[in-house]
């Protein structure tokens, strides 16, 4: 097979380099009306690539796009009106970027037509377990896919917080999704693990899991952590609205750089991959 190049081959590469020790930015682009930060920034076509185009030159490795808001209490838009806000807006990045993108669903259908707009990576909040047809399509498309833990829906998931011990529980989960995913066919070095900061989790467990995060690191597959702006951090920050979550979401990607963390999904690129930037510079690998 020849080498892949583009995007494609970027992100290949840039996966490879996380495995040892690179940490990666992934920027966030929601196209959606209702997100709990930045709902409606992004939502007109021309302001979503406008953001990436900004994105990108502040120093995020990967764009990662969605059409739904996940956030507690959120419903899930009907498939029609997540390709509506989707597949256009990839297309468009992908012509104005050279960046690789990564498309955030729960759906085959549109992890599907994302990717053949343009999109390289799939990034699955219900870690394949929403869809049943998401596992085969992405062991068939062989691009990497980024696999999340989360009880229930997010409509639903802040009642699902029972655990024996959230990180073993959710470090268990997630070895098991990813030998799913190896035996469905997904090659190894193209699957990423996200333990899911504040998705069916109460600031504590939150918490826990950066503390603890080497456990899940040590399952050998990168680990992307998602904090940026989250309730958690407006809770430790005297209730703080989200755009005011800034040195939250420092702190909290700068440890859990230092506990294993390879990828950090941020809304404010420029500063955060400064503070990846020094985080991995300073952690020990």
């Amino acid at each position: 097979m020849p080498a892949q190049t583009g995007p494609n081959g970027r992100l290949t590469d840039l996966l490879k380099d996380a495995r040892t020790g690179r940490v990666l930015v992934m920027g966030i682009l929601n196209v959606t009306p209702d997100s709990f930060s930045d709902g409606g920034l992004h939502f007109d076509a021309t302001a979503a690539v406008e953001g990436a185009v900004r994105m990108a030159a502040e120093g995020a490795h990967i764009l990662d796009v969605g059409g739904e808001s996940t956030r507690p209490g959120a419903q899930q838009p009907t498939e029609a009106e997540e390709l509506r806000r989707v597949v256009p807006v990839v297309r468009a990045v992908a012509e104005a970027t050279g960046t690789p993108i990564s498309v955030d669903t729960r759906r085959a259908s549109v992890a599907e037509a994302a990717l053949d707009a343009g999109a390289a990576m799939v990034n699955d909040v219900s870690g394949l377990c929403h869809d049943p047809a998401m596992l085969p399509l992405v062991a068939r498309a062989g691009c990497p896919v980024c696999i999340m833990h989360m009880r229930g829906e997010p409509a639903d998931m802040q009642r699902a917080t029972g655990y024996s011990d959230v990180v073993a529980d959710v470090r268990a989960w997630l070895l098991s999704r990813a030998m799913a995913a190896e035996a469905a066919g997904v090659a190894p070095e193209r699957i990423i693990l996200d333990p899911g900061f504040g998705f069916a989790k109460t600031p504590e467990q939150n918490l826990a899991l950066v503390r603890r995060l080497r456990e899940i690191a040590d399952l050998g597959y990168p680990v992307l952590m998602g904090a940026s702006r989250k309730s958690t951090l407006g809770l430790l920050l005297g209730g703080s609205p989200p755009e005011e979550r800034l040195e939250g979401t420092a702190a909290v990607s700068a440890i859990s750089i230092a506990n294993g963390a390879s990828l950090i999904r941020v809304h404010d690129v420029r500063f955060m991959a400064r503070v990846a930037a020094v985080a991995q510079a300073v952690a020990t690998r």
